[in-house]
């Protein structure tokens, strides 16, 4: 087909006095292949998500183990805890912002991701950032999977004793194996029920997982009696040169921390009561949480320098040091709540709403869900986390990139080129105005390839002192034309896809 749209009027659609719409009855085929339950606009009367909920939300992910040694990372690099703290709070505060842009779409129209990227992708090629998005999020699900399932083989092995010298399978216990399928199992369970029970549980695991982290300040506070030495270490690395050479890669990776959610939240805010809910439950919930968790996180590991004389940032290890079997268990449960409230609503909503944008004949959300819980434990996520340069700059760095090169994409449609005007309708039929060339705007593919070649093409590992190299890039990038470009790849991505896009479209005149 051309790349052209239909005329005439927009498909019947209802709007309420808080600019939300939805569409009447029949304003799209019952049988369109690209809709189903899960994908269909969320109906007005069950968008009821309040600020808390959306406060909650956050808190639930951002309350998490990987969330809780990101300080740890950046200190290991050379920063001292106030640079460290510092660049994670700029960072969350950077990243809100298109999260505020993206997520406008959801209480507005009520549409998932995919859906919603389908006004600039087209219906097909929506299947490209939905599927780049949720690759990402299997990994981190098997991360955070991987994650909680030590954390209950550490606790459980302190309790009962005797675990960590049990036979290896595939080179480690097989008591860990069982405690990570049992987790994993766990999860699936939940998230199965669907994103109402979603909700309920991070309404309570929010408050519960901060009462647990403040409790575990407090104990190693009075166990050192005081907060130790490490907050009067001096920066390695001062504040010149050598410091931004460290701080604009590192906050470029503390922002591709979030910014998978930056593209993914209207499959959240889609069931917000209005916008006043979801731009003051982000804004309270996200750039705060995170600082105020760095903080802790860095308080408490001064404590336990004092304590043991070495620093620990692993939450997990410090609590299994607790020497009563009810600290334990309270650790055991905070871990277990921790990570369950980020691992579902940060990496199995999206993929799954991703997943059934594919073939929503023949995948829905529970399905869904299911294929991104087994993708997850086949890609052998702990390599990730193995060192902090290839943590923060190549996993965090590259996948920043990308997803910034996505929301650049998006941001630039909804915001420049519709101003937030979309006909939700033509978002379910082909042949409607979102459906370009065969259902692909090549528009956008193109900002998504240009964008995403500036953004990561210049990838690079970095050298030890040894002169060995820490990550898999050649030292001088994949391209090396581009390498002074990869420490601000989220940044490059976003900017250049937005632009490219805004002027790829304005050549384009779209009949009403």
């Amino acid at each position: 087909m051309t790349d052209t749209v239909p005329t005439g009027p927009p498909a019947p659609e209802t709007t309420d006095a808080e600019g939300r719409t939805e569409l009447t009855p029949g304003a799209y085929p019952v049988s369109s292949r690209f809709a189903n339950d899960d994908l269909r606009p969320v109906p007005l009367a069950d968008r009821h998500w309040t600020t808390y909920n959306f406060v909650a939300l956050w808190i639930g992910m951002a309350h998490c183990i990987p969330s809780w040694t990101l300080a740890s990372g950046l200190i290991a690099l050379g920063m001292d805890w106030k640079q460290a703290v510092f660049t994670i709070a700029l960072a969350n505060l950077i990243v809100l912002v298109p999260m505020l842009l993206t997520g406008h779409a959801g209480p507005k129209y009520g549409i998932p991701f995919p859906v919603f990227a389908r006004a600039s992708f087209g219906l097909r090629g929506a299947n490209l950032p939905a599927l780049v998005r949720a690759a990402v999020a299997c990994c981190w699900f098997g991360i955070q999977t991987w994650i909680g399932g030590q954390g209950i083989f550490l606790l459980l092995g302190n309790i009962f004793g005797g675990w960590a010298d049990a036979s290896h399978v595939a080179g480690r216990p097989w008591t860990l194996w069982v405690c990570f399928g049992l987790f994993w199992l766990l999860e699936l369970a939940i998230i199965y029920r669907g994103m109402e029970t979603l909700r309920r549980f991070e309404n309570w695991a929010a408050p519960f997982v901060l009462v647990g982290a403040v409790v575990l300040l407090i104990w190693i506070a009075v166990k050192a009696g005081g907060l130790g030495t490490l907050l009067d270490q001096p920066s390695e690395l001062g504040w010149g040169a050598d410091f931004w050479s460290v701080f604009f890669p590192g906050l470029m990776g503390m922002i591709g921390f979030w910014a998978t959610l930056s593209l993914n939240i209207p499959d959240f805010t889609r069931f917000g009561k209005g916008q006043r809910a979801q731009v003051w439950g982000q804004t309270l919930g996200l750039p705060t949480t995170m600082t105020a968790f760095a903080l802790l996180s860095v308080f408490v590991t001064s404590g336990s320098e004092a304590v043991y004389g070495t620093p620990i940032w692993d939450p997990v290890e410090l609590t299994a040091k607790a020497d009563s079997v009810f600290g334990l268990l309270f650790g055991l449960v905070t871990v277990l709540i921790a990570t369950i409230s980020v691992n579902l609503a940060a990496n199995v909503v999206s993929p799954a709403y991703d997943l059934a944008n594919l073939a929503p004949k023949f995948i829905n959300f529970r399905t869904g869900a299911l294929i991104t819980g087994v993708v997850g434990v086949l890609i052998m996520p702990w390599k990730l986390t193995s060192t902090p340069e290839l943590y923060i700059f190549t996993w965090l760095g590259v996948v920043g990139g990308l997803l910034g090169t996505v929301a650049g994409i998006l941001i630039a449609d909804y915001w420049i080129v519709r101003r937030t005007v979309l006909h939700l309708a033509d978002l379910y039929t082909p042949g409607g105005r979102y459906w370009y060339s065969s259902g692909w705007n090549w528009r956008a593919v193109l900002a998504f390839a240009v964008g995403g070649v500036l953004a990561v093409g210049g990838s690079y590992s970095t050298v030890d002192a040894k002169g060995a190299k820490q990550g898999p890039f050649p030292v001088d990038g994949l391209i090396p034309l581009l390498k002074p470009l990869a420490d601000y790849g989220w940044a490059v991505g976003l900017g250049s896809s937005l632009v490219l896009y805004t002027l790829l479209m304005a050549s384009r005149r779209e009949r009403a």
